[in-house]
């Protein structure tokens, strides 16, 4: 555990399931300890992440000053607990993920706060206060090309051909239906295309993906449209490498990493217009943008994407490079350690 002394800034989990947020702290942490004193707390993270006892919080010495970063309800009321109740010297930063109009009660934890931080201009808006707009990025070490796709396919025992695919949660918020339903297209139209749906549906959606597969079935498409299993963070590189368009055709999203995935394995993104998508498919040299729910809208910018394929391959290229230069998780842990310097430093 770090000397009390150095620890500048806290970053509490306080949900043991795995989710977005905890996902977000276990990949920033480990950088942003490099820039500045930073400890995590809170069940459910990595047992190599700084970390500290939430009770031992209340016990904390030798620093003038500390940010406490909430990303969740629970975490601001905790950091108004510690800093009303205990009389900690803290500042209190929350980040919004959310694209929606508050409740009453989230409106008021977030006036408490002493910073804001917005993943997207769009979450941005939803916020009756200003705030400082970071966008994820991600880790284009973990997340990159290869050199060779025929080779990694015939590895995961695909074919030959030209990939689309389709990753996450499988249901209908997530839009799987929309993206079946394009392939159906796209797959009478080029008798090389292939389409990978990849993820996990919850037992309250196995009626759904079931109805999808039956629907591909009847179409004679079972070995051109391929249902896959859901893969731990570690393997789904792999499956990122192997396709040549990635489509995000969700209908709602907080955020939405995958197609920064995508683009980082060197494939172009077709997505529609919802969580920070727009904010990141922002040239139409790595990919186009299109309205939520609109499946004819989504088929033909696949289909457009798929007409020439050498510009295809160019728009991955482009893909991986706009990547580099805007969404790296680097970028990402610096820009927060900003905010915290800024809190730390303000009289």
């Amino acid at each position: 555990m770090a000397r009390h002394s150095d620890i500048q800034v806290i970053a509490p989990n306080l949900k043991r399931r795995l989710s977005g947020v905890t996902a977000t702290i276990a990949r920033l942490v480990p950088l942003q300890a490099k820039m500045i004193g930073i400890v995590a707390t809170g069940p459910g993270l990595p047992s190599d992440l700084p970390h500290v006892p939430i009770w031992k919080l209340a016990f904390l010495k030798g620093a003038p000053r500390r940010v406490f970063h909430a990303r969740r309800n629970t975490e601001m009321l905790l950091g108004l607990f510690f800093t009303r109740v205990f009389r900690k010297n803290w500042k209190l930063l929350f980040t919004s993920a959310s694209q929606r109009k508050h409740s009453g009660y989230t409106k008021w934890l977030i006036s408490k706060m002493d910073g804001v931080v917005a993943t997207s201009q769009k979450t941005a808006s939803y916020l009756e206060r200003d705030s400082t707009v970071i966008l994820h990025g991600i880790n284009l070490d973990s997340f990159q090309p290869t050199e060779f796709r025929a080779a990694k396919r015939g590895e995961l025992g695909l074919p030959e051909g030209v990939f689309l695919g389709c990753y996450g949660r499988i249901r209908h918020q997530k839009g799987t239906d929309a993206f079946v339903e394009a392939m159906l297209t796209l797959c009478t139209l080029h008798d090389d295309v292939h389409g990978i749906v990849m993820g996990r549906a919850t037992e309250k959606h196995t009626g759904y993906l079931a109805d999808l597969k039956a629907r591909v079935a009847d179409h004679g498409l079972a070995d051109r449209i391929h249902f896959m299993p859901e893969v731990t963070v570690d393997q789904m590189a792999d499956w990122y490498q192997v396709l040549d368009l990635f489509v995000a055709p969700q209908r709602w999203e907080g955020f939405g990493l995958t197609p920064l995935e995508a683009m980082a394995c060197g494939a172009p993104v077709v997505a529609t217009d919802v969580g920070a998508f727009a904010e990141i498919v922002t040239d139409q040299a790595v990919g186009s943008v299109v309205a939520p729910d609109d499946i004819p809208a989504l088929t033909k910018a696949c289909a457009d994407m798929l007409e020439n394929r050498n510009t295809l391959a160019e728009a991955g290229i482009a893909a991986r490079q706009h990547v580099e230069r805007h969404f790296s998780i680097q970028n990402e842990a610096r820009a927060l350690v900003d905010v915290y310097q800024g809190l730390l430093d303000a009289k």
